[in-house]
């Protein structure tokens, strides 16, 4: 029987519940724990692994191969990537793009001095489009490239909304410009601004006696969030939020416009439509667990991102199974 990779999750919000559910979708993986900040009998995990204690963690050093950081961008993964890079390989889902190349210094530094392995930034965006982008550039150097994201909910453009006086319940949807994208498609190039290529959509549930035209004239004016865009605002009640508004869907399109030879356009596109957005960013961090456990065997050590990883570590399948079945 083929040993099976032994994972642990940091973090138990939606990726780390997502990441839970991955594993149980691959049989090579086994998750062995659950760590987290909260008291331990008071977390509800939807398996029978232990839920433990993060600052008991380096008692599990033996018992993980990989460790899956399902923590926050902004205060979670700067302290918890290269602390936690010195004791164990480790993938986690930094997506705080100005910020991954210092991100990155850090958590190499650390896995090197310790012999472990980290793949930085895995996902979606920064991830497979961070890919895909790559690709497009190197095959088509002269041309464009555009990144579309939506239809999508996005997380902290709707706190932002639910922080206005007024505002009881709230989320905020990220749309493309259908006709900036068919130009995109049609290989014209366009210049875009920011206006032009994504839409915002809100939808409120007002706190009782609030004034509706003053929390929308809020909504839209909002600097770094919504005076830059075309946003509509739909009012709705509380039952109409927790029934059509529940679910996490994201997605969008990456896509590279260029010219080759005598001056034929080729246009590449990748796409993604999301139900939910943390399920899917788990299981991309399931896959990169596979290929970190496999490169730490291969004693290449130090942060490493979505480029430096070869497709073929990501499956569970062998080089010859892959050669026969998708080459």
């Amino acid at each position: 029987m083929v040993e099976k990779i032994k994972i642990g999750i940091v973090g138990y919000g939606n990726l780390g519940k997502g990441v839970e559910s991955a594993i149980a979708q691959n049989d090579d993986m086994e998750l062995k724990g659950v760590f987290t900040r909260r008291e331990p009998g008071d977390l509800k995990v939807n398996s029978d692994t232990p839920v433990l204690r993060l600052n008991e963690i380096e008692n599990y050093v033996d018992d993980m191969d990989v460790l899956i950081l399902c923590g926050g961008s902004k205060d979670d993964l700067p302290e918890q990537g290269p602390a936690l890079s010195k004791l164990f390989n480790t993938v986690d889902s930094f997506d705080t793009h100005a910020k991954i190349p210092e991100y990155f210094e850090a958590v190499d530094e650390s896995a090197k001095m310790n012999g472990k392995t980290a793949i930085i930034s895995v996902g979606w965006d920064p991830g497979l489009f961070s890919i895909n982008r790559l690709y497009g550039e190197s095959i088509l150097p002269e041309g464009a490239t555009y990144t579309f994201w939506g239809k999508g909910l996005s997380q902290g453009h709707s706190d932002a909304v639910r922080r206005i006086e007024g505002v009881k319940g709230a989320v905020q949807y990220t749309i493309p410009v259908e006709a900036a994208v068919e130009k995109v498609r049609n290989g014209s190039q366009p210049e875009l601004g920011t206006r032009e290529k994504h839409t915002r959509e809100c939808y409120v549930v007002l706190e009782e006696g609030a004034d509706k035209a003053e929390v929308e004239r809020a909504i839209v004016t909002m600097p770094n969030y919504f005076a830059d865009y075309d946003t509509t605002v739909h009012f709705i009640t509380e039952q109409q939020l927790k029934e059509e508004h529940s679910a996490m869907p994201h997605g969008g399109f990456v896509i590279r416009s260029g010219k080759t030879g005598n001056a034929n356009n080729q246009v590449m596109e990748f796409s993604l439509t999301l139900d939910s957005n943390p399920e899917f960013t788990s299981s991309v961090l399931v896959a990169y667990a596979r290929a970190a456990y496999r490169l730490s065997n291969k004693g290449e050590i130090g942060a490493k991102t979505v480029f430096d990883v070869a497709p073929g570590l990501l499956s569970p399948k062998t080089p010859a199974q892959l050669r026969k079945e998708m080459l």
